[in-house]
């Protein structure tokens, strides 16, 4: 596991050391020595699995409220996205900025995303599967999100004649009316 600075605060790429050879190859997706060794306190509680059918799909920008504020990290294990990353610790240097990386199989990168961030992800093909590993359970009264296209924030999303998303995903609030996060 190779950990690389994103230019957020606490955000980290992290990229596989695979081991090739004529089966194919074999790499660690997590180690807690490793991310001692980094600085960063993770311990998972939670493995989750979101199966995309189509090219398009937009979830997000989710998070869990305070005090099931969750630390993750993403991983895309079938197919290919655009995974993006949204600093919203008030008190942070990187407050309101976002961080974008393609995560896919076949590159293998996952982001490790610290509590206080929103999260979210836009398919680029069909059958995408993103993995989770998460360190507080889920709590359904303490989650929020954000509305993708906040003029605030601007993301840059790949372009898509037909995004696919949630009523409720299309009806989260701008960061300025969030309250309380």
């Amino acid at each position: 596991m190779i950990f690389e600075e994103t230019g957020l605060p606490d955000l980290y790429r992290i990229r596989q050391n695979r081991i090739t050879d004529e089966r194919g190859y074999f790499a660690r997706t997590f180690c807690r020595s490793t991310f001692m060794d980094v600085g960063v306190q993770f311990s998972p509680l939670q493995n989750s699995d979101s199966y995309n059918e189509k090219k398009g799909t937009l979830r997000g920008l989710h998070f869990q409220l305070p005090p099931h504020a969750e630390a993750k990290i993403v991983r895309c294990i079938a197919g290919a996205v655009f995974d993006v990353a949204v600093d919203l610790r008030p008190k942070s240097t990187g407050y309101g900025q976002w961080r974008s990386e393609i995560l896919s199989a076949e590159n293998g990168n996952a982001l490790f995303i610290p509590n206080g961030f929103a999260h979210g992800f836009q398919t680029l093909t069909d059958h995408c599967i993103v993995s989770y590993v998460i360190d507080t359970n889920h709590a359904p009264e303490h989650v929020a999100g954000i509305r993708w296209s906040d003029p605030e924030i601007a993301i840059k999303w790949p372009d898509e004649e037909h995004r696919i998303m949630s009523e409720k995903d299309v009806l989260l609030p701008f960061l300025q009316n969030l309250c309380n996060h």
